[in-house]
């Protein structure tokens, strides 16, 4: 019986290898701000002519998205056209650009386009960090109250559309 033991034990490994590369990976975040309020913040504008934001601008009554993004950040510039759609289906998006220098943050609006309503400097990830924020781009879709109701990790894509939207028409 010893001598089978070894092949027992690899069996068994290999088995349960087998098992973890077949089961669908679960995509899903669970982030612990949802159902949370924003944190109190106020960030001041990144650049001439477009507001800055603070936890108080996503207390308004209407629901929005806010864009955690970077200039330097190539996800965030392929998720552009994915938020210029968002913002042609009427959602609100707000942004707090991450270590960004203001004229950086102005080529790439000028390159990639523009669809925030505000966007705030964020030069030391302080609302990021609180946020729970582990890298850019991240978007979380606000309800009128201030609280999050949806958290989403890495950049927005086709897919991800009808999500996002379900979710700001929840969040009214």
């Amino acid at each position: 019986m010893k001598l089978w033991l070894p092949l027992i034990g690899f069996l068994t490994l290999v088995a349960v290898a087998i098992w973890g590369l077949a089961r669908p990976a679960d995509r899903a975040v669970r982030s612990a701000m949802v159902g949370q309020a924003l944190p109190d913040f106020t960030l001041a504008p990144v650049v001439p002519g477009k507001p800055g934001l603070s936890s108080a601008h996503f207390r308004d009554g209407k629901p929005r998205l806010l864009n955690v993004f970077a200039s330097w950040c190539v996800p965030c510039a392929a998720e552009a056209p994915q938020l210029a759609r968002l913002k042609a289906l009427g959602a609100r998006i707000d942004a707090a650009a991450i270590r960004d220098k203001p004229e950086d943050v102005r080529a790439f609006l000028a390159r990639y386009g523009d669809p925030f309503v505000a966007i705030g400097s964020d030069p030391e990830s302080a609302l990021q960090l609180s946020l729970g924020s582990s890298g850019v781009p991240e978007t979380f879709v606000v309800d009128g109250r201030g609280r999050i109701v949806l958290q989403h990790i890495g950049d927005i894509r086709d897919e991800h559309l009808p999500v996002i939207m379900a979710a700001l028409a929840r969040a009214k």
